[in-house]
C-alpha cells in the first residue's frame, strides 16, 4: 500500500476554528495510523513530520506522535528523545496511559528493562496492557518468577474458572 503524500490529508487551514484544527488533525492521525505501512519507513516518518509541524495543540501529542512512527519503523533510539520530549510537555490522560506502555516497551528493546520495569510499576492500577508489559519487561530483566506473577494476575481476572487459584499461584511465585 502506497504511503499519502502529506497532501493528501487535507490539513486544516489556520483560518477554519480551533475546535474544527483539532478535530481534524486528530482525524488525520487516526487516518494515519490506519494506514501505516512499515515498508515504507522512510515515507511514513516524513508523513509522520509533516503531521507533526501542524499540530494545533501547545502539548506533547506530536511529539508522542513521532515517538510513536520511529518506534513502529524500528528506531527506538529516536523514539526514546520524542517521547521524553512528550512527557515534559505533558498529555491528556488517554495518551499518557498509551505513552507510558509504548516508552517503557521502547526502553525494554533497548537494553534498558529495569528502567521500563520502574516506570510502569509506579504505583497506579495496572490495566492488562500494562500488566503484559511489565510482564516483559520483568522476563527482560531476569526477573522471571515476577514476571508470571504479574501475567498470572492479569489473565486470572478473565478466568471464569480458576480465577482464584490463578490469583494464588501467582502470590506464590512472589513468596518463594
Amino acid at each position: 500500500m502506497p504511503a499519502q503524500k502529506p497532501d493528501q490529508f487535507d490539513i486544516t487551514s489556520p483560518d477554519q476554528p480551533a475546535d474544527a484544527s483539532r478535530s481534524n488533525w486528530e482525524d488525520q492521525i487516526a487516518g494515519f495510523w490506519a494506514s501505516f505501512n512499515g515498508d515504507n519507513a522512510d515515507a511514513m516518518v516524513a508523513l509522520m513530520r509533516e503531521l507533526a509541524s501542524q499540530c494545533p495543540y501547545q502539548d506533547g501529542r506530536a511529539d508522542y506522535e513521532l515517538g510513536g512512527v520511529f518506534d513502529s519503523v524500528g528506531r527506538e533510539h529516536d523514539a526514546l528523545e520524542y517521547y521524553e520530549r512528550a512527557l515534559v510537555k505533558g498529555l491528556d490522560a488517554e495518551r499518557t496511559a498509551q505513552m507510558r506502555i509504548q516508552h517503557a516497551s521502547t526502553l525494554r528493546n533497548v537494553g534498558r528493562p529495569d528502567d521500563a520495569v520502574a516506570m510502569l510499576s509506579d504505583g497506579e492500577e495496572r490495566d492488562d496492557a500494562t500488566a503484559v508489559f511489565l510482564a516483559l519487561a520483568l522476563h527482560s530483566a531476569d526477573r522471571k518468577d515476577e514476571a508470571l506473577s504479574v501475567a498470572l494476575t492479569a489473565l486470572a481476572d478473565h478466568l471464569p474458572r480458576f480465577g482464584r487459584s490463578a490469583r494464588a499461584y501467582a502470590e506464590d511465585l512472589l513468596n518463594q
